[in-house]
């Protein structure tokens, strides 16, 4: 309650007035493979995957004679049980902490036999299933916001002290997130208001970001922090605009019809949630429409160097995951 107080109190006093995520995931966990369609799955980072099963839905509901099932990993090679992949004897495949590197085509070849009653003729059937697998994390948020307060005149060192006060007030308030303001800026404009005089009004606007000293000390060590990261800038986003809407209540239960000539315009606080992908991630609505608002990892021939939300072109990269372009 103190930093709303004191803006308004610095307010009166700068004016010089006092105070009056896969579509064919089963209910039961499992994704069941598709003939001549590779399924693709979305398995957020240092989670475990789905269970993918060596078989279709309509396979799996009738009776099976002698199954194998034999899986091929990214790499081409014969996938066998390990730390990180979990294979049953019903053919059904874990991917444990899902890395970038994991990330491909997992193949699995699914034999059974046709056997005739009459005859006792056996016939070996083989069919093949895809699994496209992607490892994806949550994007991070940042937050765009704008507000306007109302000033004496365009012209003047009062603009200028209110436009820092601002800053260093919202900064403290964010502080212990790991929380700041970016790249803030203001301009002043003329507003007629219907019914009313002229006014001046300064339009200021800032982001509010995570990525200060020490970000990572909200994530406890892990490796995978989104959404510590995330919960924090949501705080942040929530305090700010506890702030602003109190310096509308301060607006209207202290002051009688005099107003300061310097105070927040009630209902012009505006919000925008900006979302941004670590390096080796991107968003592709149109590639992955099942987890559109993801950050997916990058493909092979694509890369992403920074946080931005896109991957872009390099056909000299041959792995998932690129944050380079070599």
């Amino acid at each position: 309650m103190r930093a709303w107080l004191l803006l308004s109190a610095v307010l009166c006093y700068l004016a010089g007035i006092a105070w009056s995520r896969s579509s064919l995931l089963s209910e039961k966990g499992l994704v069941y493979g598709k003939i001549g369609h590779p399924v693709k799955i979305y398995v957020k980072l240092h989670q475990n995957s789905p269970v993918l099963v060596c078989m279709d839905s309509q396979r799996a509901s009738k009776e099976t004679v002698d199954p194998t099932y034999l899986w091929i990993g990214p790499n081409e090679k014969t996938l066998t049980g390990n730390n990180r992949i979990s294979i049953t004897k019903t053919g059904r495949l874990i991917l444990k902490d899902f890395l970038e590197l994991l990330s491909g085509l997992y193949t699995c070849t699914f034999s059974y036999k046709t056997v005739k009653a009459e005859t006792q003729e056996e016939t070996i059937v083989k069919k093949r299933y895809d699994f496209m697998v992607f490892a994806y994390q949550e994007p991070d948020y940042s937050y765009q916001m704008a507000v306007r307060f109302t000033t004496k005149s365009c012209v003047g060192r009062y603009n200028e002290q209110l436009f820092r006060l601002l800053k260093k007030i919202l900064n403290n308030l964010i502080s212990d997130l790991s929380c700041h303001i970016i790249e803030p800026s203001y301009k002043c404009h003329v507003v007629k208001i219907p019914e009313h005089d002229l006014t001046h009004e300064l339009f200021i606007a800032f982001q509010v970001n995570l990525f200060t000293p020490g970000w990572r000390g909200a994530c406890n060590e892990s490796d995978d922090c989104e959404d510590a990261t995330n919960h924090n800038i949501l705080k942040a986003r929530d305090r700010i605009e506890e702030f602003f809407h109190s310096q509308a209540d301060i607006l209207y239960h202290r002051f009688n019809k005099t107003l300061p000539a310097m105070h927040f315009v009630n209902h012009s606080f505006h919000v925008v949630r900006v979302d941004s992908c670590r390096p080796g991630f991107g968003k592709n609505e149109g590639l992955h429409s099942n987890c559109a608002s993801c950050c997916v990892v990058c493909s092979p021939g694509t890369f992403s160097p920074d946080i931005d939300v896109t991957c872009q072109i390099c056909i000299s990269v041959r792995v998932y995951g690129a944050k380079s372009c070599p």
